[in-house]
């Protein structure tokens, strides 16, 4: 069969990872980066060895032999990009979260659906391989009647100047990191289980100089059948990307830990080089880990999605699993400005 071919949006860091990610998925092939900045596309192109490097996003929807656009673009120019390809029906995948706001979900959701096109949610919680298990396990009954979900993202903070700016990525670090929890207590739940409450609390704890908005939070989920989701996030972190979910049940309970449980410990005198993502050292002890996109998710959600183009099916994760989570964010904001919780209403 001929390969999939992608348009890369963006040339930043999760652009960066999907193509590790697509490195190890066969049947593809990435032709033409899009960056607003062209001497940004054309590095990331010469990288990632890409025919084609473009500042045109009008040039690049216009071609009529790229199967696929994916959206790794910063946070304020999702809606636009979006909206550009649903009008002119192509399919697509958008990183998280989706909008800024449910607002914007809900037009790039509604438009994308409209085009009759494919469009699918790039979130690599829900296809990192040890959640994928702990869900297998769950499905099997061997946990019982899900109960309760902690769910932690943590790290020291944004890697890019534009993450700390609420006013283009949405919010803080709720917004930043919630995405990934709320989507892995929604998969260990159910999606048939949803949320109907929201409580948060956030506040700026360190980051004073950098930003306006809340880098510590936590974010209490409300399920319909009585279970908890229970968000831990911070951009206060010190050591590395933390991230951790446990999953306790009437028989029984599961830890996934991808970043502590490294099978690789180090120490060293001098710079080893790059370890982990948002590594704070490079010496003493440290944990780096290996294969970083295959055990984030990112080598499986790409597979998944270039296998649904190629395929015609439906992405378990779409653009409206997008919206809901936009929701149950902008439901946190809220709490977090009245203390309260808030009731989400059923569409």
């Amino acid at each position: 069969m001929a390969p999939v071919k992608i348009a890369m949006l963006g040339s930043g860091f999760v652009a960066d990872f999907y193509l590790q990610g697509l490195a190890n998925v066969a049947g593809q092939t990435v032709v033409a980066n899009y960056s607003r900045d062209l001497a940004k596309a054309e590095s990331f192109a010469a990288r990632w060895d890409i025919p084609e490097a473009t500042d045109s996003l009008t040039h690049l929807i216009s071609r009529d032999d790229i199967d696929l656009y994916i959206i790794a673009l910063p946070n304020e120019a999702h809606l636009p990009v979006s909206l550009a390809l649903s009008a002119a029906r192509r399919h697509q995948v958008c990183t998280k979260p989706l909008g800024r706001t449910a607002a914007e979900a809900l037009q790039m959701w509604q438009a994308a659906e409209a085009s009759g096109m494919l469009h699918g949610y790039a979130e690599t919680e829900v296809f990192a391989p040890c959640v994928v298990k702990a869900r297998e396990m769950i499905e099997s009954g061997g946990l019982g009647r899900v109960l309760w979900v902690r769910s932690r993202e943590s790290h020291s903070g944004p890697h890019s100047p534009h993450f700390w700016d609420v006013e283009k990525t949405g919010g803080g670090a709720m917004n930043d990191l919630g995405c990934h929890c709320i989507s892995a207590a929604r998969f260990f739940f159910g999606k048939d289980d949803p949320i109907v409450r929201v409580m948060a609390w956030g506040k700026r704890l360190v980051h004073h100089d950098k930003t306006a908005g809340e880098d510590n939070a936590l974010l209490l989920l409300q399920f319909a059948s009585g279970g908890l989701g229970h968000c831990e996030l911070s951009w206060t972190t010190k050591g590395g990307l933390d991230l951790r979910n446990e999953i306790h049940g009437t028989e029984g309970s599961l830890f996934t830990d991808v970043t502590r449980g490294t099978p690789l410990t180090a120490f060293t005198t001098r710079d080893a080089g790059y370890i982990i993502e948002k590594a704070d050292t490079a010496s003493g002890w440290t944990r780096p880990l290996p294969e970083e996109a295959f055990a984030y998710g990112y080598q499986a959600e790409m597979r998944h999605f270039v296998e649904c183009v190629r395929h015609g099916r439906t992405p378990r994760e779409t653009y409206h699993d997008g919206y809901l989570v936009n929701r149950i964010l902008d439901a946190g904001y809220a709490s977090l400005r009245s203390g309260a919780w808030v009731d989400l209403p059923q569409e």
